[in-house]
């Protein structure tokens, strides 16, 4: 992660936080504001083409496992 990225994530969490205060100290807060859409969805990740087929691979022998329990 850059430095840049690093900073702007924690002003944004200062920001968040200082609506939060006011917000809670009764001090008058912008209407269209809500600490709920401040949520960001998750990074996607990315898999290597080995890494799903080993997975692809293990899944595999877990059900070969359970067929022959059956």
């Amino acid at each position: 992660m850059k430095n840049d990225d690093i900073l702007q994530a924690i002003d944004e969490e200062l920001t968040r936080l200082r609506k939060v205060r006011n917000l809670l100290s009764g001090a008058p807060v912008d209407a269209s504001w809500s600490p709920f859409s401040q949520v960001r969805a998750a990074k996607k990740r990315f898999l290597s083409d080995d890494a799903r087929q080993r997975i692809a691979d293990a899944q595999r022998r877990r059900w070969a496992a359970h067929r022959a329990k059956a």
